[in-house]
């Protein structure tokens, strides 16, 4: 792997995004020794475009984006907010009859909860290919671990919670309403909750290695594909997921007002740590998502730049070998 710390590429940082042949190097290097088959960089700098495929992929190739998926259930609850059906002061039992009476909408979207990240039984309710409904009545169930609004945990039940409450409210199901309400104004038409009009032929497979145990139930399966789990279920292309950070970097009014837009990438965790804001993560600064398939997306709007990296390779293994490298070195460079 290369070195981005070595002194010629520290004084070269003014021009180094007229040409990535570091970053290319690095990934090349991964895919060229077999322990990344598939990969896309995109990177928009102060009005200049660089994207590129590696390995298996093509630039407009739709990966699993993992909890990149969440700041987007996060918009459209925030769409339904501006329209005045929601606010982020609303207890979620008012829309969730029988979930703990403490818990804030603002809660659910800010990892302030209390509820778990995933439910004791995932893996046994991802065995049985369970609907996204018994997610949903085991969070609502799910006993908090803390006072709401006393500690930042990350939690991928309280954003389950918060699009069940989008679908209540909005009477739509959530990959629709996405699709209508986020996915259309941006441009986003290579993205989907779920597989959308994709066959599992048109996604790029996930580097994870099937057993007779797991096989129906992992990242590479219908079941998991088709889902449409709201914190981390959606497909997308590198391209696309630019369109969406450059919304709320540039802030034009769509899909929500640069009020809104500000609010999100804003802190909305004070006094705690790490800060939050509404489904992105904003500090350190700048803001922007992770996802557990290995993915990241970040957007520095003072930089004028918006960075995309997609890999088939989880992120336990690609975040140290590519993801974590690449990101820092266009970080240093820009």
């Amino acid at each position: 792997m290369i070195d981005f710390s070595r002194r010629g590429f520290m004084l070269s940082a003014a021009a180094a995004l007229d040409s990535y042949a570091p970053a290319e190097a690095t990934i090349s290097n991964a895919v060229g020794t077999g322990k990344l088959e598939s990969a896309v960089l995109r990177v928009e700098s102060r009005g200049k475009v660089y994207e590129k495929a590696f390995g298996k992929a093509r630039v407009d190739s739709p990966f699993l984006i993992a909890s990149i998926t969440k700041p987007m259930t996060a918009t459209v609850a925030m769409i339904l907010c501006e329209r005045g059906k929601l606010s982020l002061d609303d207890l979620a039992s008012k829309h969730l009859p029988g979930v703990d009476k403490r818990l804030t909408l603002r809660h659910l979207l800010t990892h302030t909860s209390g509820l778990p990240d995933m439910l004791p039984d995932n893996d046994d309710l991802r065995r049985r290919n369970a609907p996204l409904s018994e997610f949903v009545k085991g969070a609502m169930k799910a006993p908090l671990e803390f006072v709401p609004g006393t500690k930042v945990q990350y939690q991928s039940m309280g954003i389950l919670l918060a699009a069940e409450i989008v679908e209540r409210v909005s009477k739509r199901p959530l990959r629709e309403f996405l699709r209508d309400e986020l996915f259309k104004p941006l441009g986003m038409s290579r993205t989907a909750l779920g597989m959308g009009k994709y066959k599992m032929s048109d996604v790029v497979r996930s580097q994870v290695d099937p057993t007779p145990e797991t096989k129906h139930w992992d990242w590479n399966s219908p079941y998991w594909r088709n889902l449409g789990a709201p914190w981390g279920g959606a497909h997308a292309t590198a391209a696309d997921i630019a369109a969406f950070l450059r919304a709320f970097a540039k802030p034009a009014g769509k899909p929500v007002s640069k009020e809104t837009a500000r609010l999100m990438t804003s802190n909305q965790a004070q006094g705690l740590k790490p800060g939050w804001g509404i489904g992105w993560s904003v500090t350190p600064k700048p803001f922007g998502h992770s996802g557990s398939t290995g993915t990241l997306s970040w957007a520095d709007a003072e930089k004028d730049t918006i960075f995309v990296m997609l890999t088939s390779l989880p992120a336990t293994i690609s975040n140290k070998l590519v993801i974590d490298p690449v990101s820092k070195w266009v970080r240093e460079a820009i």
